[in-house]
């Protein structure tokens, strides 16, 4: 399993922002990463500045967006959707998607029950619980 750090991974994402702004070719992955990344203008600045990136890394505000993380959280939804693992996020996402007649929209809403999936796996020491994922997405597409 690949793990890499905080700093590989705001690397990785600065680079595929600047090559994305070349005429480079992408790899497959990047070219997701890309997609994200041109839904999320707001983010460009911190994406254009690597040593900037890496300074940041140190100073965590938590009224301030991450866009690394949330970067990530993109990738992982859209990694998790396309293996549906945990099985049954593809359809919920789906359903979801088609609700809120935006992908982009749908995996925000996605994001909250991510978010809390992985918090209550590590408050707890426990792994994550796929099950309540799947079942909190598949409550923001029914909601009304």
């Amino acid at each position: 399993m690949i793990q890499p750090s905080q700093a590989d991974v705001r690397r990785f994402f600065c680079g595929v922002y600047a090559k994305a702004r070349t005429t480079a070719p992408l790899e497959p992955m990047e070219m997701l990463v890309s997609q994200w990344i041109d839904e999320h203008p707001e983010y460009h600045a911190a994406l254009s500045d690597v040593d900037a990136a890496l300074r940041d890394m140190a100073q965590v505000d938590p009224n301030k967006d991450n866009p690394f993380l949330h970067l990530s959280m993109h990738l992982s939804i859209s990694e998790q959707c396309s293996i549906d693992q945990p099985r049954g996020i593809r359809q919920a996402v789906e359903l979801l998607t088609h609700k809120l007649n935006s992908l982009h929209d749908a995996h925000h809403q996605a994001m909250e029950c991510l978010g809390r999936m992985v918090h209550e796996s590590q408050r707890a020491g426990r792994m994550p619980d796929g099950e309540a994922y799947i079942a909190c997405v598949q409550r923001h597409a029914t909601r009304d």
